[in-house]
């Protein structure tokens, strides 16, 4: 079977790391809490007026490599290899920010290990990706070809009102992929 895995707010932990750093940056602005987000892009959770502060949190040079991995995300991943399914980390990057590829690379090879980085395709549409699963936190599914993978949907506060997916979390990968294998 192949496996394709988002990484942002999927594996790893954007939105914990762009709070963190809201929070040392704008102490005196209050952040958007994990729970009370509604919107895909964080720009759209904040007031306008705040959407500079917001964007320059995530153009920070490190910022994508300094995302913690999401509790369970590294220890599903290797054990989907360990049972011989093909796992391909597939994501898109942000391409207003050129340190983010050579980040993404970086932090496959400091969280999952040596020769993960072979195992990641970057694409602004991830319909040309052919696979039997694409796990994902984006609440639409945008490309140019009808996929040959099943969109599933990595649960996120902002996603929950997306319905027509079956939805993963790292506690219940398993039965979601494998039927509780």
């Amino acid at each position: 079977m192949i496996i394709l895995v988002d990484m942002d707010n999927t594996i790893a932990d954007f939105e914990g790391r762009f709070l963190e750093i809201w929070q040392e940056r704008y102490p005196h602005i209050p952040a958007v809490p994990r729970e009370a987000r509604r919107h895909f892009y964080q720009t759209r959770d904040y007031p306008p007026e705040h959407a500079k502060k917001v964007t320059s949190v995530i153009a920070h040079p490190d910022f994508f490599c300094q995302l913690p991995p999401i509790a369970g995300a590294v220890d599903a991943l290797h054990r989907m290899v360990e049972l011989g399914h093909d796992v391909f980390l597939c994501t898109s990057s942000y391409f207003n920010y050129p340190q983010c590829v050579s980040c993404k690379y970086r932090w496959v090879h400091e969280h999952l290990g040596q020769g993960w980085q072979r195992r990641v395709i970057i694409t602004a549409d991830k319909t040309v990706v052919r696979g039997d699963f694409l796990v994902d936190d984006r609440p639409e599914l945008k490309g140019k070809f009808t996929p040959t993978w099943e969109y599933i949907l990595y649960d996120q506060p902002y996603n929950r009102e997306a319905r027509q997916w079956r939805r993963l979390t790292w506690a219940n990968w398993e039965d979601v992929l494998l039927g509780g294998a």
